[in-house]
């Protein structure tokens, strides 16, 4: 999915809605439910944690991320590349 457009609705006491929209017509929502946040920007960043943590398959196996750079990769982080040899 490329993302196209995020939408963010408040729909009081802590509650949001986050739509992600892609440019096929895609869509995926997320409810967050979060009492401290009050920032859209903020909220649109929890929603993505949240997605992030639903990502199991491909990622590590299905462990949690180890930082947020890993939560973004595929889960090949702790592989070890050998560098391709130079001969002249």
């Amino acid at each position: 999915m490329n993302l196209k457009h995020t939408q963010v609705q408040h729909e009081g006491a802590g509650n949001w809605i986050v739509d992600f929209l892609g440019d096929d017509g895609e869509a995926v929502s997320v409810k967050v439910r979060e009492h401290k946040l009050s920032n859209q920007e903020d909220v649109v960043e929890q929603a993505k944690r949240i997605m992030i943590e639903l990502t199991g398959f491909e990622t590590r196996g299905g462990k949690p991320t180890v930082n947020q750079n890993d939560a973004l990769s595929k889960g090949d982080l702790d592989k070890q590349e050998t560098p391709p040899k130079i001969t002249h």
